[in-house]
């Protein structure tokens, strides 16, 4: 093998490897298994799959340390890039859709069936593309959400109109039900003398009538 062909093995070597530096504490088998399930390993791994074809290949250990750093500001919340990458795909899909617009005006009167996929494609990207501006309006312009406060009480509520009530439990008494007690009510003397009524009428004479000497009764 010649220098050129050893010093190109070892770039394609260097590019499709991870490096990886060894934690403190943890196992060899732990590392390998979170790497493996690393959202940010597959995501960098699918990048470089994609990108194949290219003649320069993406550094997978580059590659890794990009979309970390991204992800870092995107959680800290600099949404900035996101910003970018949603505007940038606005404009890619209005091309797509003007493209497929343009095929299937091209197509019409040869092939209905040709013309109305085109027709579909186009329609399916501009609503991606009016979606993917409805996102990046509210990124920039997040809506206010007015919430009313419900006063709603946290368990039972009793409400006592009138005479209150003792609120524990046991029997609840009724102040109209309950007997007289003596301290209220002294009791009756039936050895007293009643006094007679201080009202005396005054009878009038009545007249005397013989019966013998009065006929017309």
């Amino acid at each position: 093998m010649t220098e050129r062909n050893k010093t190109m093995a070892s770039s394609t070597q260097s590019v499709q490897t991870l490096t990886i530096v060894k934690e403190e504490g943890k196992s060899e088998i732990r590392q390998l298994t979170e790497i493996q399930l690393s959202p940010l390993i597959n995501n960098a791994l699918t990048l470089q799959v994609l990108s194949a074809s290219n003649s320069n290949k993406i550094d997978f250990t580059e590659a890794v340390e990009v979309m970390k750093e991204k992800s870092e500001k995107i959680i800290a919340g600099d949404l900035s890039e996101l910003e970018a990458t949603l505007a940038a795909q606005v404009i890619t899909l209005d091309t797509i859709y003007n493209t497929l617009i343009l095929r299937s005006a091209h197509s019409m009167g040869n092939s209905l069936k040709i013309t109305e996929t085109y027709m579909r494609l186009a329609l399916k990207t501009q609503a991606q593309c009016v979606r993917t501006v409805e996102v990046l309006a509210a990124m920039k312009n997040p809506p206010i959400v007015i919430a009313k406060q419900a006063n709603i009480a946290q368990g039972h509520q009793q409400i006592n109109n009138g005479n209150q009530y003792p609120t524990h439990a046991g029997k609840t008494k009724n102040p109209s039900n309950e007997l007289l007690s003596e301290d209220n009510n002294a009791p009756l003397d039936s050895r007293g003398t009643i006094e007679a009524s201080g009202i005396d009428k005054e009878l009038a004479t009545v007249e005397t009538i013989d019966w013998s000497k009065d006929t017309n009764r």
